[in-house]
């Protein structure tokens, strides 16, 4: 049978053309019939097998996302013939999708470019489980002036019969841990010489590293009743924060940031110091009851493909061991690796101090310091920051153009869909979700006109100093940069005032040639007299973290990370590798607070023996069975 577009009706008639261009907008219960038609177009395509006409009802360059809901993977479609291709093999692997209905009150507005815009969330189910949409809906110019979906996004909420056990599904009571009893934090707590710690079950999943992103996903695995040891090299939670310099401030809003299950507290600041950030995560870990070993490493690490299991001995800074056998590691040290460095002809003759701007703790009376920062991205502008308000005389040498956006209003545009009062958090992460990458880049380049327009005086200024601004190589700012390279870019948090202010000199176009005694000489034959530099030119991949825990062979078969990959989707986060049992875990508080719940739920999958073999994307992965 053939599903035709379909025509909507309200209020007992049938109307062909909600509205023209010089109509009005639906109203919200217009706009939820119009949304609520489309989803039952789609079901209706679905089961009766025609996806051609399902993808009929998208634009011809519409967009399908799935997270796991239909493909068990990280996917995005794009056009009709793709979409088709996507829905087919969902129904040839006997994939089902139901009950398909709008959830709240639509937005309507108009949309810049694209014009009258309906979105709205909607809930689903599958054979395996419980699912929740997005649904973006744009008028026609067809003579019927019917409504075509530009993105249609659906994610996985919750496997049937494993729900996370929180909200409703909350657990009615749990044995009582004290915080000495699930996190240890000193070196004199030493490590079992193997096996489990006492009165504790083998770990099921051992995450490594306890910063945001580890903690994220531990407290997902442990709402999913996955047993789960987090280690961390430091001697406490959140020290890889405490040790930065004072000044250090997290660059985005509060409301954009908070952590699985629990919120920032509303005294907060919206802008929380580096030891505020790190506070709150030791105190996340211990109101969450997560089992957490500080002053630990991997030192050895070797899978068994046999038995699906790895062989960790981990290692305290006492020199204690202990092995572990768990399924399944999560590497939460970051998204990024090791930072990169430079060396340079001379170094032995210099007598200031050269490090990099990762180990950058403060300088302690740096009044008449002469320091050069070779680097202009975030990390470069921070210290340049710090140095220069505390008495330095600082010059940074930028070596290519800085796409540079205020804090506010830049930054908090582009992060706009978290606010105090807007939408719950876990809607305004599937909006954000909802978005394929090469149509948020087409979004963004608008945005990066708009905010460059209201940055226009700091972008003068930057200019007249001597500083190259940019807005990314296709116009779409400051965010396509960091989720294409990480790095080029710098939210404004006062440092661009300090250049604009001629506070900061700039050294632009050259490269240090070579270091005498007490300066540096540039290739065009300049030179500056220093006592420090600081090299802060960005960090390596993953991979380089990856490597350093499991060796070339792991590394070589997880493949690049990071960057985006041919449908847009970033590469090796989230999803599972080629490593059986290894998953990497990191990316922005936004990002490691929706996609902690991707990891956890694949992972408990393949725990409950709910994966069966599938050839997906030319390579053999695991996909939930019905």
């Amino acid at each position: 049978m053939r599903v035709l577009p379909w025509v909507a009706t309200a209020q007992g008639r049938t109307r062909t053309g909600w509205l023209s261009m010089t109509e009005e907008l639906p109203t919200t219960r217009e706009a939820t019939e119009i949304a609520g038609l489309w989803l039952k177009n789609f079901d209706h395509a679905l089961e009766s097998g025609e996806t051609k006409c399902a993808a009929e009802l998208f634009r011809p360059v519409g967009y399908f996302r799935d997270v796991l809901a239909l493909t068990w993977d990280l996917r995005t479609f794009k056009g009709r013939d793709a979409i088709v291709d996507a829905l087919d093999s969902f129904l040839q692997e006997e994939g089902s999708i139901s009950s398909l209905h709008v959830d709240g009150e639509p937005s309507v507005f108009t949309r810049r470019d694209l014009g009258p815009t309906i979105e709205a969330f909607f809930n689903f189910e599958t054979n395996i489980g419980l699912g929740r949409g997005h649904l973006r809906l744009l008028q026609s110019k067809n003579e019927l002036q019917t409504w075509e979906a530009l993105t249609l996004f659906t994610t996985m909420v919750d496997l049937k019969g494993f729900e996370e056990a929180s909200g409703s599904m909350r657990p009615k009571s749990t044995v009582s841990l004290s915080p000495s009893n699930h996190i240890a934090q000193s070196s004199g707590d030493a490590l079992e010489t193997s096996g489990p710690a006492p009165g504790r079950a083998e770990p099921q999943v051992v995450v490594i590293g306890a910063g945001q992103a580890g903690l994220a996903v531990a407290a997902r695995l442990k709402a999913l009743s996955i047993t789960v040891l987090v280690i961390e090299k430091d001697a406490r939670i959140g020290d890889h924060w405490r040790a930065r310099y004072q000044s250090l401030v997290l660059h985005n809003q509060v409301h954009a940031n908070h952590m699985p299950f629990l919120k920032f507290p509303t005294s907060h600041p919206e802008y929380l110091s580096k030891d505020q950030f790190a506070d709150w995560l030791e105190s996340y870990a211990l109101a969450l009851s997560i089992d957490v070993k500080t002053s630990t490493m991997v030192a050895s690490a070797d899978f068994d493909s046999d038995a699906s299991l790895w062989t960790l001995t981990l290692e305290g800074d006492d020199g204690s061991k202990r092995v572990l056998h768990p399924q399944h590691v999560v590497v939460a040290t970051g998204a990024f690796g090791s930072p990169k460095d430079l060396s340079f002809p001379g170094e032995e003759k210099f007598q200031g101090s050269i490090f990099n701007a990762v180990d950058y703790r403060g300088v302690d009376n740096p009044r008449d310091f002469r320091v050069l920062v070779i680097g202009a991205g975030a990390s470069g502008h921070d210290v340049a920051q710090d140095l220069c308000e505390r008495g330095a005389d600082v010059t940074m040498l930028q070596r290519t153009s800085t796409c540079v956006v205020s804090v506010e209003p830049g930054a908090l545009l582009a992060y706009s869909i978290y606010s105090e009062e807007g939408l719950p958090i876990e809607d305004a992460d599937i909006v954000n979700m909802s978005v394929p990458r090469e149509l948020l880049a087409t979004f963004h380049v608008n945005l990066t006109k708009r905010i460059a327009n209201l940055d226009r005086d700091l972008l003068e200024g930057l200019e007249r100093a001597g500083f190259i601004t940019d807005f990314g190589d296709d116009g779409s700012g400051f965010l396509m940069k960091y989720l294409r390279t990480g790095g080029g870019y710098y939210i404004n948090v006062g440092c661009s005032d300090l250049i604009a202010a001629g506070k900061i000199k700039v050294k632009q176009g050259v490269k240090v040639e070579h270091l005498e005694a007490d300066s540096v000489i540039f290739s065009d034959g300049s030179s500056l007299q220093v006592d420090m530099v600081v090299i802060a030119i960005g960090y390596l991949t993953m991979a380089s973290r990856i490597e350093s825990l499991f060796g070339p062979d792991v590394t070589g078969r997880v493949g690049p990370v990071w960057g985006l990959d041919e449908e847009g989707e970033t590469q090796g986060l989230w999803r599972r590798t080629n490593q059986p049992g290894l998953w990497l875990m990191g990316g922005g508080l936004n990002e490691v607070r929706a996609y902690s719940k991707t990891v956890a739920l694949q992972i408990k999958a393949e725990l409950e023996g709910l994966a069966v073999s599938l050839p997906v994307r030319g390579q053999a992965i695991e996909r939930l069975s019905k």
